[in-house]
């Protein structure tokens, strides 16, 4: 039978779209953090979503499991197979065409496999944009930023991928085609099937085309740097500019020690302000429509009288397109930077906004205090309020040994402070491999519960993503 599925698998896929090549396939086996490392019997690239079908309800005949992956570049571990090596691993990224006769509406279409940088240039070219952008732009696919419901730095004024998917097709664990691409504002026809494939991580059904929702092309924009005191001060600076909230794009925070690690280790970065702040804040205005004030005016306005309140300490506008682009090539490089300064724990964690400069606060002096040498580290989306909230090993620690010792406590402790502000442990990078024992140990019962009932519904006999997002029955260590 191991033969005959394969026997078929090829035939079906031909040899662009069937491998077992370990050149081929190796480098899709490592998870983008390179913590988990996973073994598959093949590589599985259909063409189309016919191709797809076929090959699911092939799988699923033979019980065989898939692994669906996009760009690789998820930050749980989601899209990496087990070691066993009984798994296919499902390669989406030849499902790569857009379709842009309804931007006049509004929508693009487009296959799971396209690069949501190449989308971007694509929509540039019509007038118009996909308002979701995130440092993996490059390689991250739509496929998988529907399934993991990704977020980036412009869900302050656009919602994740959740809100923005207006339509989708799916192949579902038997191999049936999912349509529901119809970008219906009312459809009460029951359950919300998009909603709930969006965020499922590949674990209910393999996204194969979505229908995207739009915006036009900004008209211009203001970026500025602003150096805050603590971050209760960029919090009040947000709500100062709740005036401008229909025109802010993006408000994200950077505490000092990750500018000053970017500037030491990505070369040609420079500090945007004289002096140092202990927290900064981009701060990003836009117009898309002609009607809508002037950004520039706006922000220097807002500014002005923030610095005149003693709220901010000192703030520059970007005078040019390089200038913006050299503010956020610093927020981009934050993740990376951080892997290469050594052993940390990462954890994408979101709180009520209003409660995030006290999280950062507490739960930073906490860890600080209960794990001497470490050094806590809070970036990213505060204008929605979701925070990477990184934990440095002390200088001299090993990784590994690290790891093993203080990371399950470690993270437990910042959890622990997630659960008593009402977070979520997992804002925006969904649950993977990687967080499953963190969602055990902090999901609700009840959450639990109706996750896994869903997944057996769904996907009785476990062929979609085994092992990722929903937690083995019974398991809190």
């Amino acid at each position: 039978m191991t033969q005959s599925i394969d026997t078929m698998l090829a035939r079906l896929l031909g040899p662009r779209g069937f491998t077992t090549d370990a050149d081929t396939v190796t480098p899709w086996l490592t998870d983008w953090r390179g913590r988990y490392h996973g073994a598959a019997r093949a590589m599985l690239s259909p063409a189309d979503t016919s191709e797809l079908a076929e090959t699911v309800r092939l799988c699923a005949a033979h019980q065989i499991a898939l692994v669906p992956q996009g760009g690789n570049t998820g930050m749980a571990a989601g899209a990496t197979p087990d070691s066993k090596g009984d798994a296919m691993l499902l390669s989406l990224r030849r499902l790569d065409t857009i379709d842009t006769s309804r931007i006049a509406d509004g929508f693009v279409e487009c296959g799971a496999g396209v690069i949501l940088e190449r989308l971007h240039t694509v929509l540039a070219d019509q007038g118009a944009r996909f308002p979701l952008s995130l440092g993996a732009k490059g390689s991250a696919t739509i496929g998988g930023l529907v399934a993991t419901n990704a977020g980036g730095t412009q869900v302050l004024r656009h919602g994740n991928m959740r809100a923005l998917v207006a339509g989708i097709e799916a192949v579902m664990a038997d191999g049936t085609v999912l349509d529901e691409r119809a970008p219906l504002k009312k459809d009460n026809r029951g359950y919300a099937l998009r909603d709930l494939i969006v965020g499922s991580e590949g674990t209910l059904a393999i996204v194969s085309r979505v229908v995207l929702r739009t915006s036009p092309a900004i008209i211009d924009r203001a970026t500025a740097w602003v150096g805050v005191a603590s971050a209760d001060a960029a919090y009040r600076l947000l709500r100062a500019l709740d005036g401008q909230r229909e025109q802010l794009e993006q408000f994200e925070i950077i505490p000092d020690l990750a500018l000053e690690s970017v500037l030491g280790h990505v070369a040609g970065t420079r500090a945007p302000l004289a002096g140092r702040h202990a927290w900064h804040v981009i701060v990003e205005l836009v117009r898309e429509r002609p009607d809508q004030r002037e950004p520039r005016e706006q922000l220097e306005n807002a500014l002005a009288k923030s610095i005149e309140a003693g709220l901010v300490e000192n703030a520059a506008i970007a005078s040019s397109g390089r200038e913006e682009a050299e503010f956020w090539r610093i927020r981009e490089s934050i993740s990376e930077t951080e892997r290469a300064h050594g052993p940390a724990l990462q954890h994408d964690v979101s709180v009520p906004v209003a409660d995030m400069p006290r999280f950062i606060a507490e739960t930073s002096a906490r860890v600080e205090d209960q794990f001497p040498g470490t050094t806590a580290l809070a970036f990213g989306h505060l204008g929605d309020g979701n925070v990477h909230f990184h934990v440095r090993a002390p200088e001299d620690a090993v990784a590994e040994r690290w790891h093993d010792e203080c990371g399950e406590a470690i993270s437990d402790m910042v959890y622990d402070m997630v659960d008593s502000f009402a977070g979520s442990i997992s804002a925006e990078h969904g649950i993977g491999r990687a967080k499953l024992r963190d969602l055990s140990r902090h999901a609700s019962p009840a959450r639990l519960a109706s996750l896994t009932a869903i997944k057996r519904a769904l996907d009785p006999h476990n062929i979609l993503n085994p092992g990722a997002l929903i937690p083995a029955e019974g398991s809190n260590t």
